[in-house]
């Protein structure tokens, strides 16, 4: 099986990295600690899942790597663009 880096992996590993830091650092002596409460660690584990899932679903449908930045990519970039649109909603 061929190793195929792609941008969801890559956010994926960040999210996952921050909540193992969060979880394991200690609240007082962290310098640069980022204050979560536990709900919103749990929307960031679940949105490591969701992130997963979509990565497995365009890799099974697109073949191309090339094909795979460009959609994942783009789908980075309207999700987040979604987030700041609802955030300035609410």
């Amino acid at each position: 099986m061929k190793l195929r880096i792609t941008p969801l992996n890559i956010i994926g590993a960040v999210g996952l990295g921050l909540a193992v830091f969060n979880i394991l650092s200690q609240k007082e002596s962290a310098p640069r600690h980022i204050d979560m409460s536990g709900f919103y660690l749990l929307i960031l584990v679940c949105l490591i899942l969701v992130t997963f899932i979509t990565d497995l679903i365009f890799r099974f449908t697109l073949k191309d790597l090339k094909r795979i930045w460009i959609v994942e990519s783009i789908f980075i970039l309207i999700t987040v663009i979604l987030m700041v649109i609802i955030q300035k909603l609410a």
